[in-house]
């Protein structure tokens, strides 16, 4: 009999992930289908029900060798009721069934968390935490998103929102208005689209050297263009890093000192640009961080990339059956 197998599945607002993964984290099959958010996103569920279907008859197997479906999803979420509470991008109503829902279409036991948090628990099991049990980890990507795990729980806060880290405010006074709606989070400096607003600001202001050629070559720029830039010394980009990494730090350190957690583990496509974002990065937060957390709490960068997500929501039922 071959081992039993989990369905992961990283739900965003263009793309779902989906991925068929073994309880020891190793992942057999994964694939991505489009998410249909038109009608309320009620086709939501059904297609991701179809597309297991179809994946099982390709290897093979039946349902009887699932043992259940966990899903991250975007926005808060009450884990123990399995019900989203807002979500901006996915046409659902608000107080959303999701976990009934799920098990309806796919008749599997299934388990839901937010995404951030499927993250640091994907990043925990297989990733970069390596086994910690007290983790922070912050997605840097179109947004800010964040999970903090205690213990090997993740914390959800009274109505399943603990771990925004992008909402801490990192400009109390004059920030940039933030799609929660608030101005001056930490989102709006620290992720890509925050990256591209800072750099252009600077651009604004006449500034000339490779990013202005890359932008009125290209007529935009990306978060990327903006490290590429960094490292061949261009002094634009070196400023916007700059005040990137003096955010995070001063948050991460703040985090830690509250926390003092073993890692905190930065993930997300602006993650990517590794060591030239996380010394800087470093180097505030040891400004910051007070000895005790200075000494025993490391940074690292995840290494899932993508996966993270679907090997955290794998996690969620793994933890489930082991209880």
């Amino acid at each position: 009999m071959s081992k039993k197998w989990i369905v992961g599945v990283d739900l965003g607002g263009t793309t779902t992930k989906l991925a068929f993964i073994t309880t020891d984290g190793e992942i057999v099959h994964k694939w991505e289908i489009p998410t249909d958010n038109t009608n309320e996103g009620q086709k939501i569920t059904v297609n991701i029900a179809n597309a297991i279907d179809e994946k099982l008859v390709e290897h093979n197997q039946t349902k009887n060798n699932i043992l259940g479906i966990g899903m991250g999803a975007p926005g808060p979420v009450n884990y123990e009721e399995g019900i989203v509470l807002n979500v901006v991008n996915l046409g659902w109503p608000d107080q959303y069934p999701l976990k009934d829902r799920l098990e309806a279409a796919t008749s599997l036991p299934a388990a839901i968390e937010n995404d951030a948090n499927c993250a640091a628990l994907g990043e925990m099991w297989i990733g970069a935490g390596d086994g910690a049990k007290d983790l922070v980890c912050v997605t840097l990507g179109t947004g800010v998103g964040g999970g903090v795990i205690v213990d090997g729980k993740v914390v959800q806060g009274i109505n399943g929102a603990a771990g925004e880290i992008g909402h801490i405010t990192a400009i109390p006074s004059g920030g940039a208005p933030c799609n929660c709606g608030k101005t001056g989070c930490l989102e709006t400096v620290a992720s890509a689209t925050g990256i591209v607003r800072l750099a252009r600001i600077e651009l604004a202001k006449g500034r000339k050297g490779k990013l202005s050629e890359k932008l009125a070559e290209n007529g935009s720029i990306t978060a990327k263009d903006v490290f590429d830039a960094a490292r061949n010394h261009d002094e634009v980009a070196q400023s916007v890093l700059d005040e990137i990494s003096f955010h995070l730090g001063f948050v991460l350190a703040n985090i830690a000192n509250t926390l003092n957690p073993e890692k905190i583990v930065l993930g997300g496509g602006v993650s990517k640009a590794g060591d030239i974002l996380l010394d800087p990065v470093i180097s505030h937060f040891e400004k910051f961080a007070f000895s005790a957390v200075r000494d025993s709490t490391k940074l690292a960068l995840a290494t899932l990339g993508n996966d993270a997500g679907v090997l955290g929501a794998a996690w969620l039922i793994k933890n489930k059956v082991n209880q």
